[in-house]
């Protein structure tokens, strides 16, 4: 099974992960591409793969753009073999229900827009990535924190991804057949 995995990026950790994904694919014996979503004119085919994973992080309730082009202009092709997509969200770290309804509410609308429907799904928590955020990134986290009655995290980075849950998933996926964690 030759894999695609398809990713949009905002601060870069859902690029690390589709590479993660791609080590841990290959390591069970899935030959795996990675490609960025790039512009239109720049999609990568997915037709000559037999399984493509699109991997996108939530940013104020949105995927990136480009993944959403791309799920919306192959999604033909995408709902014909097995898919699957990687959610990335600071929420999926969370236990409030609200934040886990919210992550479902994004994704629904995000699926709803593109008529892509994967045939498994995974909620990966993000990171905070301290040292990539100017002055008014920091002010809107202390915000967020502060509403929830939370401190805001320590200035320094924070990698929140349950690596061995996503390989599972992956692995899982590989094998065949519906997941969803």
């Amino acid at each position: 099974m030759r894999v695609l995995i398809v990713y949009g990026t905002t601060e870069g950790h859902t690029r690390a992960l589709s590479h993660f994904a791609a080590r841990a694919l290959g390591e069970a014996g899935r030959p795996t591409a990675v490609e960025p979503a790039g512009q239109e004119t720049q999609h990568p085919d997915p037709t000559p793969y037999d399984a493509v994973i699109l991997a996108g992080s939530l940013h104020v309730g949105r995927f990136q753009a480009p993944l959403a082009a791309y799920a919306s202009a192959w999604k033909e092709v995408l709902n014909a073999k097995p898919s699957a997509f990687i959610s990335v969200s600071l929420c999926a770290a969370g236990l409030n229900p609200h934040d886990w309804d919210s992550v479902e509410d994004c994704f629904a609308r995000f699926q709803d827009e593109t008529q892509w429907t994967p045939t498994a799904v995974h909620h990966a928590a993000g990171a905070i990535r301290d040292s990539q955020f100017d002055f008014f990134k920091r002010l809107a986290l202390q915000f967020i924190a502060a509403q929830r009655g939370e401190a805001a995290p320590a200035s320094r980075d924070h990698d929140l991804t349950d690596y061995a849950a996503l390989r599972s998933f992956l692995v899982d996926f590989a094998g065949g057949g519906p997941v969803r964690a």
